[in-house]
């Protein structure tokens, strides 16, 4: 895998004669409104449209958005939790290719291009590691990472994958990936969801180091205990929903060589 993606591909290091594609990114929010000038001023070139998934916001969230972003589309989700806000924002998305942004301005949108080069050097789905070389975290707690790491053992073990960062937001992945995604949960389970679901397709999958930002302002709504379980129950109704394929899953680092 060439590190195509570690520089801007819409700038002077974009190869030549390759067609860049339409880029969505989908933002879910509740009550981010002292975040939002943060996240837009650091959004790429390569974006074409931001949909704004909003959870009802008691603040200004939307005027802010719109304030800063003429054109961005809002959603008002029509349920609750960020599985919800996810896929509402995946059924609107109308690029070639989705991001997953975190409007907390945890995750750098600045990052954008890394997960697109991924993309277009051939994985179906890019996957955000803090934990590989280039990654890290401002963010994370001890009890989280171990938590993370232990569910992550669990269903590499079970899955045949060999993720290093289970639970973990930024993502970015072709529109054909979204048959295989189906997301059908609520809360913050939804990204050990997808990364089962993409493993189980047998997609490729490219994992592509991140760094995590500490949130800016407001206070996360992440439970560690509460939604540890539901992580924990998403990999058992997913390991037993139906008989596993025959799996050629594929992971590899990005900018390594396979």
């Amino acid at each position: 895998m060439t590190q195509l993606g570690l520089v801007d591909p819409t700038g002077p290091g974009r190869p030549k004669g390759r067609r860049l594609p339409t880029v969505s990114v989908v933002l879910p929010t509740l009550n981010e409104a002292a975040n939002l000038p943060h996240v837009f001023a650091r959004l790429p070139d390569c974006v074409t449209e931001v949909l704004l998934i909003d959870g009802h916001s008691k603040d200004d969230t939307i005027a802010v958005a719109r304030a800063l972003m003429p054109d961005i589309r809002v959603i008002l989700q029509n349920g609750l939790g960020k599985g919800n806000a996810l896929a509402c924002g995946f059924a609107a998305a109308r690029c070639e290719v989705i991001v997953m942004l975190d409007a907390d301005a945890s995750t750098d949108p600045a990052e954008i291009p890394r997960f697109v080069g991924a993309l277009l050097d051939g994985a179906d789905f890019a996957k955000g590691s803090r934990f590989v070389d280039g990654g890290g975290s401002e963010d994370i707690t001890r009890l989280r990472a171990a938590g993370n790491r232990v569910l992550g053992l669990g269903v590499n073990a079970l899955f045949g994958t060999a993720y290093t960062d289970l639970c973990y937001g930024y993502n970015a992945f072709w529109q054909h990936c979204l048959p295989h995604i189906q997301v059908n949960c609520d809360g913050f389970e939804v990204e050990t969801l997808i990364n089962v679901r993409i493993a189980r397709a047998n997609l490729r999958v490219v994992e592509v180091p991140s760094t995590e930002a500490a949130r800016l302002h407001g206070v996360s709504n992440l439970s560690v205990f509460k939604d540890g379980r539901r992580v924990l129950r998403t990999i058992v109704r997913e390991r037993v929903r139906r008989p596993m394929p025959a799996s050629d899953h594929r992971l590899s680092r990005f900018g390594a060589p396979e």
